[in-house]
């Protein structure tokens, strides 16, 4: 008979035979729309970059082309009225300026001048001692006596023997040698005298007097210095003098104004140091000929300058009046541009204008040269954009980006 525990045991391995089978879960909802999130996140960070790296690519290619494209300033043409005045640089010069050096040799005893003094002509300006100079006119003074001895009784003896060959008493030959004697004497006589008075002048070459009157700009020794005349070395110079009551004044005037310097023409002068003040002057001669490097003409004006108030090498602007011509009665107004916009060109002046975005180069013509500006009498429009500074190899027709702009030019 079974028991229980047998049929339990007979039960239990069956069970291990025969295991039950698992049952698989159903998938979740949420796990689907989990993973297709993360999905469309990722497609939208991949658009997203892809995106912002075409934006960065047409950024550097637009930045590229900007940079390739010139900026230019400009300036604006300035419109004045023509002036019939002509003002240019110039700077005073005496009338006369010379070096004053010693002529003979020796030591300074005494000058009697210093800088700033006003002499006369053949003033007295120093004194030189030469000791050498004197003992040489002694004794040449000495020679002249014995030669004028000599030559006295060479006189006495010539007219001896031409008495005596008148009664025979002496030959022929013998008068002629007292003849000929005698005209030796009248040579060593005339020697003599030549070399006193050689010694005379280098003597009176102790006292360096003023060749004219003026006023001693420079004093280069003193009491005691040696004095060389410049045999065998340069030669020292005691004074430098000037002649100042009447003042040159050289202005290079441009070759478009040349009617103004008119030889006879009246001109004026200013300077800083007089404001308000006028100097007159004259045109008194030019050169006549245009300088082929500067294309002026070099013109002496003259100024009186009696007063003294004006100082050589002071600066001064020369004011010329410009003759009435045609051209300037027909237009009564002139464009200034700076000096910095011109391009000089083989095919001659240029200036680049701006126009429709392009850059043009552009001819033009100029009359007065004022330094920083200069003036057009042909070429330009008031409303022309004018490039500053332009680069030698500015060309016609280059794109150009406008940067700063001025309205006008100062002169």
């Amino acid at each position: 008979m079974r028991t229980i525990e047998t049929e339990s045991a007979e039960v239990h391995q069956g069970n291990e035979k025969q295991p039950a089978p698992v049952l698989s879960k159903p998938s979740s909802p949420w796990l689907w729309i989990g993973l297709a999130f993360v999905v469309i996140v990722l497609a939208v960070v991949i658009y997203s970059g892809i995106h912002q790296r075409a934006a960065s690519e047409s950024a550097l290619g637009s930045s590229t082309e900007r940079a390739a494209l010139p900026t230019v300033n400009v300036v604006q043409p300035t419109s004045e009225a023509l002036s019939q005045e002509v003002v240019l640089p110039g700077n005073t010069q005496p009338f006369n300026d010379t070096p004053i050096y010693a002529r003979t040799n020796g030591y300074l005893k005494h000058w009697y001048v210093d800088i700033g003094a006003h002499v006369k002509q053949g003033q007295l300006l120093a004194e030189i001692e030469t000791p050498e100079i004197d003992q040489q006119l002694d004794q040449a003074r000495a020679d002249l006596k014995n030669a004028q001895a000599n030559e006295q009784l060479a006189q006495t003896t010539a007219a001896r023997w031409q008495n005596l060959l008148k009664t025979n008493s002496v030959s022929k030959q013998e008068t002629d040698q007292a003849v000929s004697n005698l005209s030796a004497q009248q040579a060593s006589v005339d020697s003599s005298a030549a070399n006193v008075h050689r010694l005379e002048q280098l003597q009176s070459f102790e006292k360096v007097t003023a060749p004219f009157a003026g006023v001693i700009t420079a004093r280069n020794t003193d009491i005691g210095a040696l004095i060389n005349a410049g045999a065998g070395s340069a030669p020292q110079e005691l004074f430098h003098m000037a002649a100042v009551n009447t003042l040159r004044v050289y202005v290079a005037v441009p070759e478009v104004d040349t009617d103004a310097a008119q030889t006879g023409a009246k001109a004026t002068l200013t300077l800083d140091e007089f404001p308000g003040e006028i100097f007159p002057g004259t045109i008194v001669r030019n050169s006549d000929s245009i300088d082929a490097a500067s294309r002026t003409l070099n013109v002496e004006v003259d100024v009186d300058n009696t007063q003294g108030r004006i100082k050589t090498g002071a600066y001064a602007m020369v004011h010329l009046k410009r003759a009435p011509t045609t051209h300037t009665s027909a237009q009564s107004q002139a464009l200034t541009i700076p000096s910095n916009t011109l391009l000089f060109r083989s095919e001659g002046l240029r200036v680049g204008v701006v126009r429709d975005g392009r850059a043009e180069l552009v001819p033009v013509t100029i009359g007065r040269d004022f330094g920083a500006t200069v003036e057009v009498v042909a070429g330009l429009q008031p409303t022309d954009r004018v490039i500053v500074n332009p680069s030698d190899s500015l060309t016609s027709g280059t794109p150009v980006e406008v940067g700063a702009a001025k309205t006008g030019a100062s002169r």
